[in-house]
This record gives C-alpha cells, structure tokens and sequence, in this order.
C-alpha cells in the first residue's frame, strides 16, 4: 500500500501537467472566443442575382460581345477571379499604404477596364476589372484665427496601386 501512493500520486501530477502544458486544438477550451458573424450591406439572393445576370444578358450581352468578337475574335469577358488571400493581402496592403500616406481607408471600388495593345495576345481588348482602395482623411484648413477640419470622403486614392489580374471568363451566372 505505501508503495502505490508515489504511483498515484504521480499520475496525478503527471496528468495535471499534461493538462496544463500540452496545447490543446481549438475549440478544447471553454474560455474560447466566439466570433460573431454579421451579414454585410448588400448582401442579396441567388435569385436576384441570376435577375442582375439575365438582365445584363439580354440588355448588354449581344451588343458588348459582337464588338468585342469583331476585334478580337471571341467572347468578351463576364467576371473576374480573385482568391480569398489575394484579396485579403491587397486589403492589408492597402491600408498599410493609406496609413502611410496620411489616409483612411474606407472601402474599396471596382473599375471596368480593356486590356490594351501591350497586353498578353489572348486578353488583347478583353475587359477586365481592378480594384482601388478609397480613402477618407481630415485635413486642417486655417481661415484667420479660426482652424476648421475638413472631410475629405471616399474619393480614390490617387497614389495608392490598383489590383488588376483576377482571373477572367466568359460565362454567366450561375455556372
């Protein structure tokens, strides 16, 4: 009997030690945060955009592709690709360069564009869409004796670089 004291007395230290010194997986811990999920503005139906998606089909689909198949031979582009990460690190590089230049991030804003003559052959006059971050700042403006803080708000920011090369394809929503 003396002898199995040091025994069960070790598997508790041991076990306690194991609970405390292990890393354990997420979701082990009670103390665990939850994070709230909320649903953004503009959030919209798959049936109300299949409606978006037919409307551009039949009010700009013909027209667009049969201009873009006399000059360059095919279907013009639907929509542009871009992974998670890369927009992820695009929006962290974006507010890393507003910050810097003085700025507020306050969104970002999606622009038609055409490649050019200096593009790679097969997007030659395709359209593409890139991305620019929008910023807000106070600045101070000094009228006499009195300084007056002015908004500037959700204007581009001029020296800040746009996303562009998103993958790009011709087929409409939903695939």
């Amino acid at each position: 009997m003396k002898n199995l004291r040091p025994l069960i007395l070790g598997i508790i230290i041991g076990a306690l030690a194991t609970y405390f010194f292990c890393p354990r997986q997420a979701g082990d811990d009670a103390s665990t945060e939850t994070v709230k999920v909320i649903k953004p503005k503009g959030v919209i139906s798959v049936a109300e955009a299949t409606a978006l998606n037919d409307n551009w089909t039949q009010l700009r689909k013909s027209i667009i592709d049969s201009i873009t198949e006399s000059r360059v031979g095919k279907e013009d582009y639907r929509w542009a690709w871009w992974s998670i990460k890369d927009i992820e690190d695009y929006i962290a590089f974006s507010r890393h360069q507003t910050d810097s230049l003085g700025y507020s991030m306050n969104g970002l804003r999606m622009y038609l564009g055409v490649y050019g003559e200096n593009t790679e052959q097969n997007k030659r006059g395709l359209t593409t869409m890139f991305i620019v971050p929008t910023i807000s700042s106070t600045q101070k403006a000094s009228m006499g004796l009195f300084n007056i803080a002015v908004q500037e708000g959700g204007g581009n920011c001029h020296d800040c670089l746009p996303m562009n090369n998103g993958t790009g394809g011709q087929g409409g929503y939903p695939q």
